[in-house]
């Protein structure tokens, strides 16, 4: 199994060809951007790149509140 290396069409990459020609690694590279794209919020505008409370249960809660918050921004940009 190969480890994940994104495509740097200008610097150059350790991926060749073979790989990136094929349509499931556009897919792949499609939905890791869905999927990170919250962490990537959160951590910058919601504020968890570092915890600021003591414990699990208070950082969980907090983290499914930032996330709500971000669900919320996004139906406001799928509304208007």
């Amino acid at each position: 199994m190969m480890l994940h290396r994104m495509w740097h069409p200008e610097k150059g990459t350790a991926i060749d060809g073979r790989t990136i020609r094929h349509i499931g690694y556009k897919i792949s590279q499609i939905k890791r951007k869905m999927v990170e794209e919250p962490f990537g919020w959160a951590k910058t505008i919601g504020n968890m790149r570092r915890s600021r409370y003591f414990g699990l249960a208070r950082t969980g809660f907090s983290f499914i509140l930032c996330m709500a918050a971000y669900d919320l921004v996004r139906m406001r940009k799928l509304i208007y």
